[in-house]
């Protein structure tokens, strides 16, 4: 089947207002925080990716919210300002090069409001956040640390004078339209919502008063800008508090939603974009699979929200639900991928689907799927590394001033150490670059570390086979020579006579210099590392993962020394196997190397399974037979009774063999863990920018 019977309506143009789409897939406003408020000019690194994504197909882009009402409206340095005409030239030259591939671009606009979490020692604003009564959550997994104050009526006059500003210079930087986030609990959900709006004005009470700030600014834009100006937004259709214990029926209501969505409609709004938002796990909003790590926090949830795919295709439901009280297009987000995309508009949920992390992850992917490469497609695993840290796992251009790799000047021979995701990634950019291209691997599989990894994490959030595999094909596209079950030593170089070496080795297990760490209940990373290896060379890595809940050689109650990425991630394997775990570490706290939302849940889910934690810990005394004793944080000494003790400490470096490979060729870098040990973004990211030079 083709490109264009597949995804017939997928690839098919679409109208928001007087706007043509190139076809039915929306990048949504996801903010990068990747300027800040002080810049009046676009960074390169914006520009960039903008304009990758644009040159790779997506129908429409919707460019980050630029901050509308500073500083009340923000809770972040790091966007950029609409709030003033000397912003206009740095937006524009954003919408220069999405426009130079004939990309449409509407500019998203909200006020945080209420959704702040002021923790940094110079706060971007003094005194509490506004919003439309004086009502919070404070939810520690929740951006709601503070009681907003309650906005008066002249400044919610001027609020709107703001939108409609905003707007003005939106249209005067060159943009297509305006995306209003009315969704998530930013200022304009504080209305909608009575769970939030305890006002006894025109701004409070009835269903019409609550919608009614919303409804005055799509007028108050359309007014300006006129009706060809088109105007989109993002509502959430339904608010979810069961999680923290608050009911429903107090939330704003799938029903009030559809009503306030109508009324949207006749004040203006030519699109309406629907998600949800679960009270105390704000991103599950915006991230759906988000809220099923580790577990989901309740048992039953609301039949409104789909829950069969764990987060994909979340809002279908009410965003049906929407589409059918309006004309205008209902665009779906929360997970979203081409297949799932297609099937949402022949059955007409929907008439757009947006995306953010697929795009970021690959941004050639509608042109890929256009053109039937569907192998090519670089998968987003679900990491969530690029929210918030300016950086992909899998595309390692995120976060950098340029998006392209070039044709070499001249062909050399690459010969690369490793075939983890630095050597894998290595290769696939010097295959890229032209050069002949030979990869050493000493096991009988590609990979590194990935199967031992997706193993552990299992294929929700994060499905590292996707990354592993995808990489795995790629390098045999470009034609790389790949040498399994071969240890590149130095005869071995010798015989290849590369020009360039890429050492990407990986990285060496750490055993902790304690006494008794030899003891037989000790199982050693080095060990463990070693005996996963030796299956997975046989069975997929969830099926081990399958099988391991029913026999492991884990006693009981397990001591898992490491409060790091690792540490935490082999604590959470363990528990769902029914370990009774404790994590030790010497780090004040535990957690480094995790993305703060994943973390945030995870160390609910500890609380909740009676998981210990000891951070602090001044010394390891010993092992013994009993378990481990340490020097807790206040200078004790105690005894953790454990059956099983498990380092699980960062990986060090394992740079040996560099002086000697130096003595033999004349471009030698090291690259990944057996460099500097951390990530996989840390190590395709250090492959890429370094093989992009060679």
């Amino acid at each position: 089947m083709s490109a264009s019977d597949k995804y017939q309506k997928l690839l098919s143009p679409g109208y928001i207002g007087s706007v043509k789409t190139r076809n039915r897939i929306i990048k949504s406003g996801s903010g990068l925080v990747m300027v800040h408020e002080d810049d009046v000019h676009m960074r390169e690194e914006m520009k960039a990716l903008y304009e990758s994504m644009a040159a790779g197909g997506v129908g429409l882009i919707v460019a980050e919210a630029p901050t509308i009402d500073y500083p009340w409206g923000v809770r972040l340095r790091n966007r950029y300002r609409i709030d003033d005409d000397k912003y206009i030239e740095g937006l524009k030259e954003l919408v220069d090069v999405i426009h130079k591939h004939d990309c449409p671009t509407f500019m998203q606009m909200n006020h945080d409001g209420p959704w702040q979490l002021n923790l940094d020692p110079n706060p971007v604003y003094g005194g509490p956040p506004v919003a439309a009564s004086a009502v919070s959550i404070k939810n520690k997994n929740d951006f709601h640390n503070e009681v907003p104050r309650a906005l008066t009526i002249p400044e919610i006059e001027e609020i709107i004078n703001k939108f409609g500003n905003a707007a003005e210079r939106a249209g005067k930087a060159g943009f297509d339209g305006v995306d209003i986030n009315a969704g998530s609990t930013h200022l304009f959900h504080s209305f909608f919502s009575p769970l939030w709006n305890k006002r006894e004005d025109i701004y409070g009470g009835s269903l019409e008063n609550r919608a009614r700030l919303l409804v005055q600014v799509i007028e108050e834009i359309k007014r300006r800008m006129g009706k060809n100006f088109p105007v989109s937004i993002i509502i959430n259709g339904m608010e979810i508090g069961q999680a923290i214990g608050i009911d429903n029926g107090t939330c704003l209501t799938p029903e009030d939603s559809r009503a306030m969505a109508v009324l949207f409609e006749k004040a203006g709004a030519d699109a309406v974009q629907v998600r949800s938002h679960w009270l105390g796990w704000h991103v599950a909003g915006f991230l759906p699979d988000a809220l099923f790590y580790p577990e989901q926090p309740v048992d039953v949830l609301p039949k409104e929200y789909n829950a069969r795919d764990k987060g994909a295709g979340a809002n279908m439901i009410l965003a049906a639900a929407v589409k059918k009280q309006l004309s205008v297009p209902v665009t779906v987000v929360g997970r979203l991928d081409a297949d799932l995309g297609e099937k949402i508009l022949r059955k007409g949920v929907a008439d757009f689907i947006a995306m953010t992390r697929r795009l970021l992850a690959d941004p050639e992917y509608v042109n890929k799927l256009a053109a039937g490469r569907y192998e090519d497609i670089a998968p987003c695993t679900g990491c969530n590394t690029c929210l918030g840290n300016r950086r992909c796992r899998v595309n390692a251009f995120l976060g950098a001033p340029y998006h392209t790799i070039e044709k070499a000047p001249e062909k050399k021979k690459v010969l690369v150490v490793g075939g983890g995701p630095a050597g894998l990634e290595a290769a696939r950019v010097s295959a890229l670059r032209g050069h002949d291209t030979t990869l050493y691997e000493k096991e009988g599989k590609l990979g590194g570390l990935l199967p031992l990894a997706a193993m552990v994490k299992g294929s929700h959030p994060e499905d590292l086979v996707l990354l592993a595999q995808y990489l795995e094909r790629q390098v045999n596209r470009l034609g790389v020579r790949i040498e399994l079950g071969k240890e590149a030593d130095l005869s071995a170089v010798e015989r290849e006579r590369p020009d360039v070496v890429f050492l990407a080795s990986g990285g060496i297990p750490v055993v902790p210099d304690i006494p008794g760490i030899e003891r037989s209940n000790v199982v050693s990373g080095a060990e463990l590392h070693r005996k996963l290896k030796l299956f997975s060379r046989f069975i997929d890595p969830y099926a081990l993962r399958q099988l391991s809940k029913i026999s492991m050689p884990i006693g009981k109650r397990v001591v898992v020394i490491g409060g790091a990425i690792q540490g935490c991630e082999l604590a959470e394997f363990l528990t769902k196997r029914g370990r009774k775990v404790t994590i030790v570490d010497k780090a004040e706290q535990v957690g480094d190397g995790m993305v703060p939302v994943f973390l945030a849940h995870l160390m609910a889910w500890f609380e909740k399974k009676g998981v210990a934690i000891i951070a602090g810990v001044k010394e390891y005394v010993q092992v013994t037979e009993k378990g481990l004793v340490v020097i807790t944080r206040e200078g004790k000494k105690e005894l953790i009774e454990a059956d099983t003790i498990v380092p699980a400490l960062p990986l060090a470096a394992n740079t040996k063999m560099i002086d000697d490979l130096k003595k033999k060729v004349s471009e030698v870098y090291a690259i990944g863990d057996c460099l500097q040990p951390g990530l996989i973004a840390d190590a395709i990211g250090t492959a890429l920018r370094t093989a992009r030079t060679v």
